[in-house]
């Protein structure tokens, strides 16, 4: 897959939530995706003394089917510190890493992280989503800021995710008698049909199965067809 230029990655944190505030205005949240026949779950791991190397991996399946098409990995060493809101600085640059090893470029990835959901609405998913100009979806298993009703039990119930009275996502029930998922749009999505592909792309697990088997394979579990790169 071909990954376009990319800003700079050794910044300052005070820089760095400058430059959210400047490429937020660059999401859509409009529908612009056609039929969908690949997406991709994307997830990041930690390892090393201190945590000091990150492991992304990229999982990509087809849809609606969820058959697994390939699978890549990168390791690259953490450069930016832990700041909550700021994720996107520690592990874009080893994710960029591994969709760069993809033959396939997926119609839709799904970031296990926030997109909207995020205080300056600028979260992973749609840091990567406007790096990459492709739709993204955020698919987060808590919330960064905001509040939600918890949905009721059934697969597929959903309430929304507000933030000084603004929609800046869901609570999506994705499994009966388990916490909810967090779904936000990431970049070219409305968040209804981001809710509507996380439903679709369960298989009676909380985690949508393309990041399911993204965090098995940045966890240290094999898939078939994945491929490990070390990057400086």
């Amino acid at each position: 897959m071909e990954i376009p230029p990319t800003h700079r990655w050794d910044i300052s944190p005070t820089e760095a939530i400058q430059l959210q505030r400047d490429l937020s205005a660059r999401v859509s949240e409009r529908d612009e995706l056609g039929a969908i026949q690949s997406v991709a779950g994307v997830d990041v791991g930690l390892e090393g003394e201190k945590n000091s190397i990150a492991r992304a991996a990229i999982v990509v399946l087809t849809f609606p089917d969820l058959a697994l098409v390939e699978s890549a990995m990168a390791r690259r060493a953490v450069t930016f510190p832990y700041i909550p809101g700021l994720l996107a600085f520690r592990e874009i640059p080893v994710v960029l890493d591994a969709l760069a090893q993809l033959k396939t470029a997926p119609d839709i990835l799904i970031v296990d992280g926030q997109g909207r959901a995020h205080p300056r609405r600028f979260g992973i998913a749609c840091h990567l989503g406007v790096l990459l100009d492709r739709a993204t979806v955020g698919c987060a298993k808590s919330i960064l800021c905001g509040h939600a009703r918890s949905p009721a039990q059934k697969i597929g119930a959903w309430t929304r995710l507000i933030d000084r009275d603004e929609i800046i996502g869901a609570a999506v029930r994705t499994r009966v008698n388990v916490k909810p998922v967090y779904v936000s749009v990431g970049n070219k999505i409305s968040l209804a049909r981001a809710v509507e592909i996380i439903l679709q792309c369960g298989r009676g697990y909380r985690l949508p199965e393309p990041t399911r088997h993204a965090h098995r394979v940045a966890s240290g579990f094999n898939v078939i067809a994945s491929r490990a790169k070390q990057s400086p």
